[in-house]
Order: structure tokens, then sequence, then C-alpha cells
């Protein structure tokens, strides 16, 4: 029996992928097992988001090489699909997989045997050919899994390269997701945290030698999940403010199961900037989105995406974005500097932002960030919420998530690996963490509707 083991770089889609490529082999025969236990194939799964995809693969398969020097290495995933030619050519390498072909793995590399010439063999389709649309869900690798329920964006925003390394918007039906879900309840899994690439656009489904149709909406998937008993918790990874709809704002309010917690990318607080994005919407419609989940989930926390330096972003504009931030009721931010990515638009825009101004703006985001964060926290002592908590142990310390995403500490104990406990919110330790205690049995639970 061959072992074989994964690494994944980027996403929680990545991550649900890779799990569901190594349940695909499992049932092929391969033991998966972890990198550094010599195993005979090495699957890295890469990113294409920032400008050290190269870097990290490159340092990925040196370290299989040392690990196992006769080992079989396959990349797949987005910079696999950007850059077969390139990644081929790293030293140790022994195959390349595009966006069509990662799932066919076992089928075109047969028994992971190396070429005699000690060639990569490359297997890359042009992403058009990136048509069909594979299930994947995240087991066993952490306390919650990640279930894909999209793939693909027809968005051509200025910077990113997801539309080329992923290929057309397309979606699972309704009736697959819940499928999968019931299966994930099966198996004593708590928390799904639903993830794509643009899941606000749930829905579309291939066409041979049509445009994707609009079958389902995204509406529709959420008030399905919602009654799939076993599953405590819902949460939604990540949804663009134009297709956060009032509608789905006001239904999680509702709902029995998905938690007051949204990711919503702004990207920049400048109108002028967004607009050089080629993003959908303005600044004001954001700020409208925050609004009304705050009205109606007063303890909701609300994650933001945002970019510095891209190109045509001034000295005014990034205070823009600052100030934005500053004054709108978020929780925390995801901050990344603009880095320049071949074949976008964004190539096109000046002036471009020199890479010290990039980081000097990063900075002061993380500092805005950190101070967010807190403020939040702040605001939760003292109230009841639920916890799940994970497997993860540090000095006697054990960590779980509240339903609004507030991340506690309690004493280890093993009965409540996975399980949702009761507490009240006590403080903020040294390390920004919420202590907890129990809660009175008397109390009511947090409530966020």
């Amino acid at each position: 029996m061959k072992k074989i083991a994964f690494y994944t770089l980027g996403c929680k889609l990545n991550f649900s992928e890779t799990s569901t490529l190594s349940r695909m082999l499992e049932q092929k025969g391969y033991e998966r097992v972890e990198f550094n236990q010599k195993p005979d194939i090495f699957i890295i799964n890469t990113c294409s988001v920032t400008d050290n995809a190269d870097k990290k693969c490159r340092k990925i398969v040196r370290e299989a090489q040392h690990i196992n020097p006769d080992g079989y290495v396959a990349i797949v995933g987005c910079y696999a699909q950007l850059k077969p030619e390139e990644i081929a050519s790293i030293p140790g390498v022994d195959a390349v997989l595009g966006a069509a072909e990662k799932f066919r793995l076992a089928e075109l590399l047969g028994g992971f045997v190396k070429e005699s010439s000690g060639k990569a063999v490359v297997y890359n389709s042009p992403i058009e050919e990136a048509i069909d649309y594979h299930a994947s869900y995240s087991l066993n690798d952490r306390t919650r899994t990640f279930l894909k329920v999209q793939d693909g964006c027809d968005y051509p925003c200025a910077y990113c390269t997801i539309p080329l390394a992923r290929g057309n918007s397309r979606s699972d039906t309704i009736e697959n997701v819940v499928r999968m879900a019931r299966e994930i309840a099966d198996r004593g899994v708590k928390e799904i945290v639903l993830t794509g690439v643009n899941i606000g656009d749930f829905g579309l489904r291939p066409q041979t030698g049509q445009p994707n149709q609009r079958r389902e909406t995204f509406l529709q998937l959420i008030q399905a999940l919602d009654e799939v008993d076993g599953i405590e918790r819902f949460r939604i990874s990540s949804i663009e403010p134009n297709l956060l709809t009032d509608e789905i704002i006001a239904f999680v309010a509702a709902s029995k199961r998905f938690v007051p917690h949204f990711h919503v990318p702004l990207q920049s607080g400048s109108n002028s900037v967004l607009a050089f994005m080629r993003r959908r919407y303005k600044r004001e419609l954001y700020a409208e989105r925050v609004a009304k989940i705050k009205e109606l989930m007063p303890h909701a926390c609300i994650g933001v995406d945002v970019i510095v330096g891209h190109p045509g972003e001034t000295d005014e504009a990034f205070l823009e974005t600052f100030h934005f931030l500053n004054e709108l009721p978020v929780s925390y931010l995801h901050v990344f500097t603009y880095s320049e990515r071949p074949n976008t638009h964004a190539l096109n825009i000046k002036p471009v932002v020199n890479p010290s101004k990039r980081a000097e703006r990063s900075k002061m985001l993380h500092s805005l960030s950190d101070k967010k964060r807190r403020f939040f926290y702040e605001q939760q002592v003292g109230r009841q919420a639920t916890v799940l908590f994970e497997e993860a142990i540090e000095n006697g310390q054990m960590q779980g998530f509240t339903e609004n995403y507030v991340r506690v500490t309690a004493q280890y104990d093993p009965l409540l690996i996975n399980e949702t406990k009761q507490v009240r919110l006590l403080a903020l330790n040294a390390a920004g963490l919420m202590e907890v205690t129990e809660s009175e049995p008397e109390l009511q639970p947090l409530v966020h509707h």
C-alpha cells in the first residue's frame, strides 16, 4: 500500500478540496500519512493569491525531497493552472495538474510512477474547459467542516487571477449540498462553514455550449440548510456586499442554525479606487449592509477584506479607506498588500504605489484591526454565549469560538472537545483571548435576533 501525504496552501476552499482528494485516493487503496512520515507520494495544493506562491511551492517541494528523495511530487491548485511550465521546471516536481484535471489525479497519473526521462508531466487544459463542478468538503482536519458550495467567478476584478485559475462561476445543487451536510452531521461534526470563490453567486450551473444558467439562489440554499438536523451551526465564509441582500441578513438574524458572523470583502473605502478595482458597489452600499446587520444583530461579528497599495490608491484615497473603516462598526480586518499579478487589468493603472508605502499602509490597517477586534471583544464581556471547543491544547488550556466568533480560552477538559457549552464571557487575558466561566443554568443563552 503506497503512502500519500498532502500539503495545502491558501484558502478554506483549497482545504475542502484537498480533503476530498485524500478521501478519493484512500478509497483507491492509498494510505494517508503526515507529510513528515516518509510518504511515497506528495500532493501539494497551491494558491495564487499572493506574489510568493512560487517561493512557497518551491520550499514545500524541497522539503518533500528532503523527507523522501524518491517520493513522487504532484502539484495541483490555482498556481498549477496559471503557471504550469514554471512549476514543471522546479527540480523534484513529477506532475502538474490544472483546474480541469486535479480531480482526475489517480486516473491521469496511474500508479504515480516517475517518468524515465526525469521530466515532469503536465496536464493543463485552457481554463474555459474547467466547467465541471466537483463537490468537496473537509473532514477530520478541524473541529468544523468547510463545505464547498460554489466554484469559479464571473467578476473581472482588476487585481484578481482567480477567474483565470478556477474558471466561470458554477455551483452544486441545493439537494446535493443538503445531502452532504447530513453526511457531515452523521460524522459528529457540529459546525459547517460554507465556502466557495463567490458563494453569494450560488445557483449557476453549466449548460453545454451556452452560458451557465441560474437555477437556484443562495437564499434558497441557506433556507434549506437551516432545516438540517445534527448540525448546530452554519457559518458563511465570505460574501460580496452587492450579493448580501437584506433578505439574506434578515434570514440569518431569525434562523435556527446560521450564526451572527459575516465576512464581507470591502477592498477599499474609496469610491475612486473601487472603480479602478472594477468592484460592483460603492462604499455607501457597504455601509448600508453593515448598518443592516447591526440593526438586526447588534452583537454580530463582521470581518472585512481590504487591499492596500492598489494602483491608483493615492494618499488621500488610502486615508478615505482608513477613516471609513475606523468609523464602521466592524470587528476585524484581513489586510492584503497588493501584489502585481500577470494578465490582470490592474497592471495598466497608474500611479503605481511603491512597495514601502504599501507596507506602511498595511501596518496602519493591521493596527486598526487589532483595535477593532479588542473593542468588539470588550463589548461582549458579561454576556452569555455558546462556545464550540476545539482539540488544540496549549499550556493546559483549550480554545473555541462563540457563535459570533469570539475566541475563548478555558481550562482543558477532554469532555468538552467538539462540544458546545454555554458560558459567561468574563474578561480578556494578556493574549487577547476571552476568559469564560460556565454559565448559570437558569440564565438564557445568547440570542442573536
